[in-house]
């Protein structure tokens, strides 16, 4: 099977100062509506802009939340967090899911990435998530750049993106 072509390794366009605040506010992990209640703005035009964010970050048009929130620290669109507790300890197949779901979006992309039978994958997922603390999968990436398991560097991810 051929990987889908992406424009990964295209140039990111720098976010609009309003792309900007909307972009910061999911790095806190706000869905678009908890963004919307906190801006004044309505959940119809944070869509837009979380939309407009995917498009300059060169994500697919349907990834989830914690892909771009990975893309927007790892283009350092916006900061990394700072670690607000203890760097769990994880095993390597842990780091592997971990990665996994920061590059990709689909359940089955994310079991082929972290090399677990489609099956599994929501056991260890839910198994991650309960060892790191984290209250879903865009919080488990916020928390692993904090504690540096991921990636900083866009050259270094492995490409895929879905």
């Amino acid at each position: 099977m051929t990987p889908p072509v992406t424009t990964a390794h295209a140039p990111i366009t720098p976010l609009t100062p309003t792309l900007q605040r909307v972009a910061r506010h999911l790095a806190n992990g706000l869905t678009p509506k908890e963004i919307a209640a906190q801006t004044g703005l309505s959940t119809v035009t944070v869509r837009q802009y979380v939309r407009d964010i995917r498009e300059s970050l060169h994500c697919p048009p349907r990834c989830k939340p914690p892909v771009i929130v990975h893309r927007l620290f790892i283009t350092q669109q916006v900061a990394s967090p700072m670690a607000d507790r203890s760097t769990p300890q994880l095993s390597p197949e842990q780091l592997l899911l971990l990665r996994a779901v920061a590059e990709h979006s689909d359940a089955r992309d994310i079991a082929v990435a972290a090399k677990l039978a489609p099956a599994d994958q929501r056991a260890a997922l839910d198994q991650l998530l309960a060892k790191t603390g984290a209250r879903d999968t865009t919080h488990l990436v916020i928390l692993a750049h904090g504690w540096k398991l991921l990636p900083t560097d866009p050259a270094a991810r492995s490409g895929a993106s879905q």
